[in-house]
């Protein structure tokens, strides 16, 4: 291996990668072994490269791997909450928060005035629990975890049936279907209704001695529309106190005001609504529209909370000091600006509010800028998508730069903003790329046109 690493091929490999972080050296060299392994079986099947193919090849494999590295993004998508792109950014606060927590120790599980060991997440249930208005509340490291630890704390074997409309019979993220994450927990799915419908009276039919509770999915990432129906969220409440059952539901997107009220776009229902309205448990996410760490949030009747923290599992998906201090600053946030949400410095809130005007302006700015010879550069009005699996009809007005190159095709201008330190990803047509400002902090615009000048030549 020290042999392989001083070999000037090599460092001209380790030199090149266009990286603002150099990768260890032990890394690049095993890599590189692993490449020439490769290329020797290649060859003893007497398929012929040649020094220039083999050391071609390994740069950009190599290059691609560097990339894969965790890195910033500057994200030109127009879709806020983008699941590829991390989700919801943290605001200041938390991000500053966040330093000061992990670079030191903190009473994470320490008590100051006693001295003695404290209590985890403390504070933060109880600052949950008031933002959702609510008794009582907790947090894990992320909504999937949520719901499977809630339905095995509820889930008994002589009670394990778990009612379901068939119209909530969602697949989440990443290919997670609700009725495998139910037989995960030890329960027994029981579908009702019709894809379409579902009445009041096919959970009646459906409950049994057996039953353990009724599970309602909210639709975030997709809708049906035209001849449907369900019972409200109050009759079935009242259908499943009458029987001594609870009644869950997982909100997935977790918005915490009315998004209507900052943007052009749909009512999303808050988990507080839901509450008021007869839900026993409401199950969330802390990273799309409340805009925190990942993490599953779950609040309402205090006796079931309780429950669900004595399961041995809650052990195993509680969050770290990381996700407790963001989630925790974030809530904190939420509180103070309850009385204006303007005032909230959370980006995903800031990106939903800011005016077309303010974004025409920045572009306006931006094309100052610009004057390559082989690209033409304009202004496009377009919308912008909450994303993240949430909202899936919301659009709105956004503003971005259509992207026209004359001397390379559109494909080959786009991998090279995304090869870029940092990266800019936006999205392309058959006859531009665009970058939407709504969706690129302002503070960037200076990186932007710096890396447009570069490229766009």
């Amino acid at each position: 291996m020290s042999k392989l690493a001083a070999l000037p091929s090599v460092e001209k490999l380790a030199a090149s990668l266009a990286t603002d972080t150099p990768l260890p050296r032990p890394l690049i060299n095993l890599f590189v072994r692993q490449q020439i392994d490769h290329f020797r079986q290649l060859l003893l099947q007497d398929e012929e490269h040649t020094r220039e193919d083999i050391e071609n090849t390994t740069r950009t494999a190599l290059q691609a791997f560097a990339n894969s590295r965790l890195q910033p993004v500057i994200n030109g998508t127009g879709v806020l909450i983008h699941t590829n792109l991390g989700r919801s950014p943290l605001g200041p606060r938390a991000a500053s928060a966040l330093q000061t927590i992990a670079t030191g120790y903190s009473n994470l599980e320490f008590d100051l005035p006693s001295g003695t060991r404290g209590k985890r997440a403390g504070y933060l249930e109880t600052a949950l629990a008031c933002l959702l208005e609510t008794p009582a509340a907790t947090a894990v490291n992320n909504c999937a975890a949520a719901l499977v630890l809630t339905l095995r704390t509820l889930v008994q074997e002589s009670k394990n049936e778990v009612i379901v409309s068939r119209s909530e019979l969602v697949e989440i993220g990443g290919g997670f279907r609700i009725p495998e994450i139910l037989e995960t927990s030890g329960a027994k799915l029981v579908e009702v209704g019709a894809t379409n419908k579902t009445h009041l009276h096919d959970y009646q039919k459906a409950i049994t001695p057996q039953t353990a509770l009724i599970l309602k999915v909210h639709r975030s990432n997709f809708y049906i529309d035209g001849f449907i129906g369900e019972p409200e969220i109050p009759e079935l409440a009242a259908l499943a106190k009458e029987h001594q059952i609870p009644l869950i539901e997982d909100l997935g997107s977790g918005a915490m005001m009315d998004t209507d009220a900052l943007a052009p776009i749909e009512h999303e229902p808050t988990p507080q609504e839901c509450l008021k309205r007869g839900i026993d448990l409401v199950i969330f996410s802390g990273d799309k529209l409340l805009g925190g760490p990942q993490s599953g949030i779950i609040g309402g009747r205090a006796d079931l909370v309780a429950q669900i923290k004595k399961e041995p599992f809650f052990r195993a998906v509680r969050c770290d000091k990381l996700i407790l201090t963001t989630l925790q600053e974030s809530i904190d946030q939420y509180l103070e600006t309850k009385a204006d949400p303007t005032q909230s410095d959370v980006p995903v809130i800031k990106f939903l509010r800011t005016s077309v005007a303010t974004l025409r302006q920045r572009a306006e700015n931006i094309l100052k800028e610009l004057s390559p010879e082989n690209t033409t550069i304009a202004i496009a009005e377009t919308t912008a998508r909450p994303g993240g699996g949430t909202m899936p009809r919301s659009e709105f007005p956004s503003i971005a730069l259509k992207l026209v190159p004359q001397n390379q095709s559109i494909s080959k201008l786009a991998k090279k903003l995304r090869s870029a330190t940092p990266a800019i990803v936006g999205y392309t047509t058959d006859e531009a790329l665009f970058l939407d400002l709504r969706t690129i902090f302002p503070e960037t615009d200076t990186t932007v046109i710096q890396s447009l000048k570069k490229h766009l030549s």
